[in-house]
């Protein structure tokens, strides 16, 4: 029997979850509550890790050619220039990190886009379709959906809840959402278009008696919009007049004049992360599971790696044995709510410099690129050498330029690339496991044939740290499931295996 999996929530969580799920051929359905899809630029900062997974889901062209680096802030004080800065300094690629600068792109645009690969892959968004109910049992979720005035009930093999900050399916389940909303900050967020400013840019105005009070305007790529956001009254309303007086107070001697409001929200601090990420067959993702403050531009981010983290691990447990499979889905919440937890640390951090008025809050190092967060701790990762090197089991995978059998320069992401795990057996052979793609790497000088590829700069060896002999599986969401040191084995930590 079909074994259908159903996701509620249409944002970027859901769907990178519903194109994991669909490109390993798992029947899945996605519903969302709205009738059409969200306007507005919201989460528009892209960080390097997504740029990584979007990279490996075949959108990242995509996004590159819809979006752009972060432009150069134009610092005004009271009315006076006084310095250009960049949220993030740029780096230059590396073997090791192909992808190290965030990009820029409205969220609406980023899920257009996924939408769109969906799409490719036979599975269309159900809009205007509510999660009424659900129960489950030990073999699924029995699930009630609504759509014009007519309900229908589905059996799923799981559910996953991606529904937001104010999910139905978290509340559902009880599960308890511990965290702050800071009722005393209130602010304005919204995409403008005005007159008076160049679009190549972004600015801040602040006032001179107090630097936390002003606004940012953010330039958004495919038009003439910016992303506005300010600090508003408690009793302000979300409304042209509201966000052009902001305008007058802070943009003199500039005359900015408000000519479109496209979208706009009131925004109060908002961090808070769930007890649980699972309760059975039924699990949370995304912003259901952890809210952010936009500061740092993490909460879309986390919630895409939510969702390539768990559909793998989704997909191989509907063929797996109860003990494998439940070692697999367990390994979710171990491995992604104590990235959660660090992240909105990170979050947090930053919006304490904007409230503090701190010279430096808008400026962003690679502490929220994500490349960083690792599963070193998850019970599903295992390293057996006696010294282990730089690189951990539980670590991103790095990239690195190697050569082919056929003298075709290539990177380790291309080999990575698909909805396999792989494996590298540095310095030699490597025993073959099914479903699993085994590459020799090799040495500079050395021939490769079949699959093997040369390591030619030394950058492979290099980045993983590793003496010949030495077998690294890495696992179909790029993350370094085990390290052996045994020339002619390879293995799965226990209760993983690739699909």
């Amino acid at each position: 029997m079909e074994q259908t999996l159903l996701i509620v929530g249409a944002g970027p969580t859901g769907l990178t979850l519903g194109i994991e799920l669909a490109r390993r051929g798992v029947a899945v359905r996605v519903v969302d509550r709205s009738e059409r899809p969200a306007i507005g630029s919201r989460g528009d900062g892209l960080q390097p890790r997504t740029l990584e997974v979007f990279d490996d889901l075949g959108v990242l062209d995509a996004v590159r050619d819809a979006g752009a680096p972060h432009a150069p802030i134009r610092v005004h004080v009271g009315g006076r220039f006084v310095a250009e800065r960049r949220m993030s300094e740029w780096r230059e690629p590396t073997p090791d990190v192909p992808l190290p600068n965030p990009w820029v792109l409205g969220q609406d645009r980023t899920e257009g886009i996924l939408r769109d690969r969906l799409g490719e892959l036979g599975v269309p968004v159900e809009f205007g379709t509510e999660l009424v109910a659900f129960e489950q049992d030990d073999d699924g979720a029995i699930a009630t959906l609504g759509r014009n005035g007519r309900s229908e009930r589905i059996r799923a093999a799981y559910l996953v809840g991606a529904d937001g900050g104010r999910s139905t399916v978290r509340k559902a389940l009880g599960i308890p959402f511990d965290g702050t909303t800071d009722e005393s900050t209130r602010m304005l967020l919204g995409d403008v278009l005005v007159n008076g400013l160049d679009h190549e840019h972004g600015y801040w105005f602040a006032a001179a008696d107090d630097p936390r009070s002003g606004i940012m305007l953010s330039p958004l790529p495919g038009g003439d919009l910016f992303q506005a956001a300010c600090a508003a009254d408690a009793d302000a309303e979300p409304s042209p007049a509201t966000l052009q007086a902001a305008f007058d107070r802070f943009c003199r001697p500039l005359d900015v004049r408000l000519r479109e409001l496209a979208w706009v929200t009131v925004w109060r601090p908002n961090s808070r992360l769930a007890q649980r990420f699972r309760d059975g067959r039924v699990f949370l993702a995304g912003d259901a599971a952890h809210t952010h403050p936009p500061t740092g531009g993490q909460g879309l981010n986390t919630g895409v790696q939510d969702a390539y983290n768990l559909g793998w691990k989704l997909a191989e447990a509907l063929d797996a044995d109860a003990a494998r499979a439940g070692d697999l889905l367990d390994s979710y919440e171990a491995e992604r709510r104590p990235v959660a937890a660090r992240v909105l640390g990170i979050s947090d951090a930053l919006l304490r410099k904007y409230t503090d008025g701190e010279a430096d809050a808008h400026e962003r190092g690679t502490e929220t690129h994500q490349l960083e967060l690792a599963y070193r701790d998850s019970p599903l990762v295992r390293d057996e050498r006696e010294k282990p090197g730089r690189l951990r089991a539980g670590d991103r995978a790095p990239d690195a330029p190697v050569v082919d059998a056929d003298g075709r320069a290539m990177q380790l992401f291309d080999l990575f690339r698909g909805p396999h795990a792989t494996a590298l057996a540095f310095g030699g052979d490597g025993e073959a496991l099914p479903g699993v793609p085994v590459h020799s790497v090799l040495r500079a000088g050395e021939r490769a044939t079949g699959t093997a590829v040369v390591d030619a700069g030394g950058h492979a060896f290099s980045a993983y740290d590793v003496a010949d002999g030495t077998t690294v599986l890495v696992r179909p969401d790029g993350y370094v499931g085990s390290i052996t040191y045994s020339p002619r084995r390879v293995s799965l930590p226990s209760g993983a295996s690739p699909r």
